[in-house]
């Protein structure tokens, strides 16, 4: 792991960007935390301090308890689709715009990536602009769920065949989308990954780090990769992506 030997952390990032033909980026919760929204295992601050997610957020309580995830569970998502992209967003949609990403596989479920304009998104966990029926497997958008549930039908209904809609975001107890195969062959596929914002922590998206041929973490905390990585960069997302666009423009004049 390299870090603190560096001078320039984020010119040493730029050039390992400019030398590989393919960069992917994983992004986890510590990116949009600068959008307001917690992350979930921070200490003190952290969601999971104040809620038991294999309660809340869990297969189990959809199909038993769909008064308690119609009601507590949409308290923690409806927050996340008031938020706005932030500067480490927008910073990783120009670099994908310019050429710089090849792909960005995202832990967040929060729609931020996709509202900064970044494309190719593998959202392994889900998101929260569509949602879906459990019986007739139409899609339809979230705020169908909400409008439904803020006027007391729970479980919400759909109005095509009267089956349960639920939303897109993996809970637990789902299985993984088939994103998550794509995303780890472009990451496999790759010379260098970014991991930007996450603890590594949740499986099976920590696997994805080991397919990378070089490693990049960039993260106030620590993570279980930390002495994995080739280059450590414990800075806030929105700074490191700011200096390391910064060191890749500088290069080109």
């Amino acid at each position: 792991m390299k870090n603190a030997n560096f001078d320039n952390i984020a010119g040493e990032i730029a050039n390992l960007i400019k030398k590989s033909s393919r960069t992917c980026v994983l992004t986890g919760a510590g990116l949009s935390t600068e959008s307001g929204i917690p992350d979930f295992r921070s200490p003190k601050t952290g969601l999971w301090n104040k809620y038991d997610p294999m309660e809340l957020l869990s297969t189990d309580t959809l199909y038993s308890n769909p008064k308690l995830f119609y009601t507590e569970s949409l308290k923690i998502l409806l927050p996340m689709i008031e938020a706005l992209p932030n500067k480490a967003h927008e910073m990783l949609a120009a670099l994908e715009k310019e050429g710089y990403i090849y792909s960005l596989t995202t832990q967040n479920i929060d729609n931020l990536h996709y509202r900064a304009g970044s494309r190719k998104i593998y959202e392994v966990h889900g998101n929260l602009r569509t949602c879906h029926c459990m019986q007739c497997g139409r899609s339809f958008d979230f705020s169908i769920i909400i409008s439904k549930s803020d006027n007391g039908e729970i479980p919400p209904l759909c109005n095509e065949c009267g089956g349960v809609l639920r939303t897109d975001v993996v809970l637990f107890g789902d299985r993984m989308p088939g994103c998550f195969e794509e995303a780890y062959n472009d990451i496999s596929g790759s010379d260098l990954l970014i991991v930007i914002g996450s603890s590594l922590q949740v499986a099976p998206v920590n696997m994805l780090p080991q397919a990378a041929r070089k490693l990049v973490i960039i993260n106030i905390g620590e993570t279980s990769y930390d002495r994995r990585a080739d280059i450590l960069y414990n800075e806030k997302a929105s700074v490191a992506l700011t200096n390391i666009y910064a060191e890749l423009k500088k290069e080109e004049i």
